[in-house]
This record gives C-alpha cells, structure tokens and sequence, in this order.
C-alpha cells in the first residue's frame, strides 16, 4: 500500500493562492463572504472538542482544526492580495503576542522594561491595550 503525500504548511499556502486564481468560488471570496464559514468552523472545533471528550475520538477535531486554519489561510492569502497583510505578518504578530505575555518563560520584553516585577496576563494585555491607543501599530 503506498502511503498518501503529507503537505507542509507552505504548501497549503500554495494550494490556497492557485485556487484564488482557478477556483470560481475560491476567487470570488471576501473577509465577508468567508464571515460565516470562519463561524461554523471554529464551531464545529468546539463540538470535536466535544466528541474528543466523550469518546476519545481525534479524527473529527484534527479535521476540524483543519478547517479552521484554512479559513485563517485564505483570510490571509486575500489580506495580501488587497496589500493589507501577510501571513508571515499573522504569524509573527501571535509570535510576538506569545513570547511578550509569557516573561516567565521568555523573559522580560522590552515592552514593559519599566514595569515593576513580572506583569501578569491581564496587566500585559493592558499596557499592550495602552501602547495601541499611543501608537497604533506598534504591537
């Protein structure tokens, strides 16, 4: 039995822009027509939560995170074809997000060089909430 092909993350990217190009439904797609999609999807996560729980079924929940990220894909992949933003930029936004609301673990950011000891969770997001209403688009 040959086994099927795996696809790398950059590949789905790819797979993502030629059916922008050639799919007659793909093409036609907004962030508002895909509104409702990004909806049901991350619903249907949480009901594959759900039947992970209860039968210890996986299946459903990785297909279903599968979808998810397609939608994250191809909101991105239209992002960058109206020049507003990139994946790599999605990417490195939630990077950043991560690695600045966990100084336990990454140590002290820059960010909040001036804050007295380790900020918790909340307090983080609020400096981040702060820094945005200065100086939008520095986080």
């Amino acid at each position: 039995m040959m086994e099927e092909k795996r696809y790398t993350f950059e590949e789905l990217t790819e797979i993502v822009k030629i059916l922008r190009e050639k799919c007659p439904w793909d093409s036609t797609q907004t962030h508002e027509s895909l509104k409702v999609c990004m909806e049901e999807e991350a619903s249907e996560v949480i009901e594959g939560i759900d039947l992970l729980k209860s039968t210890g079924e996986w299946d459903n929940l990785c297909e279903e995170l599968g979808d998810v990220l397609l939608q994250v894909v191809l909101h991105s992949v239209i992002a960058q074809e109206e020049g507003l933003f990139t994946l790599e930029d999605v990417v490195t936004g939630i990077a950043r997000k991560m690695v600045r609301r966990h100084p336990h673990i990454f140590g002290k950011s820059e960010f909040y060089k001036d804050y007295d000891g380790i900020p918790s969770w909340e307090e983080i997001k609020r400096l981040e909430k702060e820094a945005r209403e200065k100086n939008k688009g520095f986080l």
